[in-house]
């Protein structure tokens, strides 16, 4: 658990840097940490299922359905100098729907670029900028179906050793709005005990040991993607090649168990708030009830 205080320490140097003189530049870096302490080879395959719900509208109910979420992604950091790492990879996300046959997508997938710039304290990324760029579309892959959401970080001290704010900005062309603000608070109560008060994955984080965590989380996740033609008994809702944000509202609890080097095997489980169908651009959306998921994560780092 030491690490973990040692990542928000060192921090404190180039957040700093950041926030009063724009680009943290080298100069300002602490001492490099070795680069083997960092790890090059990042994997991640994460399920979540969804359970049935009641779809509405401004109109009263819109029918039932479940969703299941896929999401794969593989990433290689270059070391550029010291703790300044050149982050690139692919990922690909793809969410099914299932239930009553309302009209709305049955599915909705993306592949894309991971680009990031990065200052990394062991694995930890405390500050950078990151874009996605790639095609977020429902069954054909067009040219204005390209977006390219991004976000940008950075981690800085309000009281020594014990209290960091993280201050963020994200957005892509197709969301809305455009850009929005991130960030939080990084509470350390003690090597074992801690809250990342950060959104848009708030969580408190226990660490009996180096082997085990247990985590209560929140996930408020946000995409937009082009879709073909969506046809409800909704007016509003009947629009070809649109544009939908979709969002799931997530609150739960998981365990993870890192004994088995180098994975990182995450199971979970809690209740989906609200999934939302927003056609933004059409003043048009279908929202879920409350609905119980479950997750299953393993991460891999060489």
């Amino acid at each position: 658990m030491k690490r973990i205080r040692l990542f928000f320490v060192s921090l404190f140097f180039v957040a700093g840097v950041s926030a009063i003189a724009g680009p943290p530049t080298y100069e300002a870096q602490p001492s490099p940490t070795p680069a083997d302490e960092n790890h090059r080879e990042l994997f991640d395959y994460e399920l979540d299922y969804t359970g049935g719900s009641s779809f509405y509208d401004d109109h009263g109910k819109f029918g039932h359905g479940d969703s299941l979420y896929n999401d794969f992604s593989y990433a290689h950091r270059f070391l550029i100098k010291g703790n300044w790492y050149f982050r690139a990879g692919v990922e690909y996300e793809r969410f099914d729907f299932d239930g009553t046959n309302n009209g709305l997508p049955d599915h909705l997938q993306t592949v894309h670029a991971l680009l990031a710039l990065e200052y990394v304290v062991h694995d930890h990324a405390g500050a950078g900028i990151e874009i996605q760029p790639g095609p977020y579309f429902q069954n054909d892959v067009t040219r204005d179906s390209i977006d390219i959401p991004w976000k940008v970080w950075v981690t800085f001290p309000l009281k020594k050793d014990k209290i960091f704010a993280v201050i963020g900005l994200g957005g892509s062309i197709y969301s809305n709005p455009i850009v929005a603000p991130g960030g939080g608070i990084i509470w350390l109560f003690s090597d074992h005990f801690r809250l990342e008060g950060v959104f848009p994955k708030p969580a408190l984080v226990y660490n009996p040991s180096d082997n085990w965590e247990f985590r209560i989380f929140g996930d408020l996740f946000y995409e937009s993607y082009r879709t073909d033609d969506v046809i409800t008994p909704e007016r509003k809702l009947q629009v070809h090649n649109a544009v939908v944000q979709y969002s799931e509202d997530k609150a739960g609890v998981q365990v993870t168990y890192s004994g088995l080097k180098p994975f990182d095997i995450t199971l979970g489980g809690g209740v989906t708030v609200r999934r939302d169908f927003d056609f933004f651009r059409a003043e048009a959306s279908a929202k879920t009830d409350p609905a119980p998921f479950v997750k299953f994560e393993v991460k891999a780092k060489f």
